[in-house]
């Protein structure tokens, strides 16, 4: 999550119209951004999420 914050910074200064995702797999998401902590983060700052499933190469989920 650190280097998504860092990069969404870089970003809005040179390319700013661009809208940038944190892509995980599912087993990750699953594991680390269920915890309530984690999701507190997530709500208290603009972060978008797309969660995958790896095996079949398909989008999951879309959390904007």
């Amino acid at each position: 999550m650190g280097q998504y914050f860092n990069y969404r910074k870089a970003l809005e200064k040179l390319e700013p119209e661009r809208v940038l995702y944190l892509a995980i797999p599912t087993d990750v998401y699953q594991t680390f951004f269920t915890d309530p902590f984690v999701q507190d983060i997530i709500d208290s700052v603009p972060m978008k999420l797309l969660v995958f499933l790896s095996d079949e190469q398909e989008i999951a989920l879309w959390k904007e």
